[in-house]
């Protein structure tokens, strides 16, 4: 069985690897094969965000903060002006070839899948890695315990004669404090920073949760069953709605208490609970599938449209 299978497999690889080359060969645009229109960009630059905005028609502009710019738009390779792209070539190239390099798990575990996966996990880890020192130990630690360091080496528009803050210490201290669950001997001094983030946030949250989970869903329970309209006649729609959801809650309820035998009326009422539970569950994992299948959707149209171009959407 297992050499059926692989002689299977290895067939369909085969075999999609041959159209690859049929359609590289004989397709006029290629396969991921990308281009792009250069657009002249006149405007200003934005202060904050260092980006060019173009300029308007009779608007009232600054001559000295002016700049030119070349934008690179996407283009079909007959467009006018067009010209390859080897960057966002090689981008759709790499994508599709990881793409694949996952869906081959669906024959088994092997190197590519492996490989794709380890790469997934470094860019990952690096990117949070450059995130967080850019964004906590630049500019939440050294720009406020340092400010003329970070402006020489890495922020240089903090306005001058911006002094310490020495507050920050103690969360440096904190978050050193972690690194000493690595010695053995003062692995005790890493419960603390823990302990300090695990109770703030609780207390943070708090109010939060208690708002959000609680306070508001016992408000949208609480509704009228009998409802009118504007002009005072039986809404017999919204009516129905109301009471549904809360004889639902109430029958859910019902459920979990465990207070009193669930038989007569009672056991009734909490079966028809474990139904609200149960079409409630079914709902959600239904809208979690249907997630998963859009996004199983956008790869296969990204394989079929921008790398081999058999649909043009």
């Amino acid at each position: 069985m297992n050499h059926r299978e692989t002689a299977i497999w290895t067939f369909l690889f085969l075999a999609g690897g041959l159209a690859l080359v049929v359609r590289a060969v004989y397709s006029e645009a290629g396969v991921g094969q990308k281009y792009v229109v250069p657009v002249e960009v006149v405007g200003q630059i934005n202060p904050g965000t260092q980006d060019i905005i173009p300029v308007e028609a009779g608007e009232a502009v600054d001559s000295g903060n002016m700049v030119k710019s070349v934008r690179y738009d996407k283009a079909a390779k007959d467009q006018i002006n067009a010209v390859w792209s080897p960057s966002r070539t090689i981008g759709v190239w790499t994508a599709a070839l990881l793409t694949l390099c996952i869906f081959s798990y669906l024959y088994r575990d092997n190197l590519f899948y492996k490989l794709a996966e380890s790469i997934i996990v470094g860019v990952s880890a690096g990117y949070w890695i450059v995130l967080n020192f850019w964004e906590v130990l630049v500019a939440k630690v050294l720009v406020k315990l340092a400010p003329d360091v970070a402006s020489y080496a890495f922020v240089p528009d903090i306005p001058p004669k911006t002094l310490p803050d020495y507050g920050y210490v103690i969360p440096v201290i904190l978050g050193g404090l972690v690194f000493c669950r690595w010695i053995p001997k003062l692995t005790w001094l890493g419960r603390w920073p823990l302990a300090f983030v695990v109770g703030t946030t609780a207390g943070l949250k708090l109010l939060l949760f208690l708002n959000a989970d609680f306070v508001q869903q016992v408000r949208s329970t609480i509704l009228p069953l009998i409802v009118f309209s504007e002009q005072g006649a039986f809404d017999w729609k919204q009516s129905v709605q109301n009471a549904v959801i809360v004889v639902s809650v109430v029958a859910s309820l019902c459920y979990f208490y465990f207070s009193v035998e669930h038989k007569g009326l009672f056991g009734r009422l909490s079966r028809f609970g474990i139904w609200v539970l149960m079409i409630s569950f079914g709902a959600s994992f239904a809208l979690t599938v249907m997630g998963r299948i859009t996004l199983l959707t956008m790869r296969l149209q990204f394989l079929f449209d921008d790398w081999l171009g058999f649909v043009k959407m």
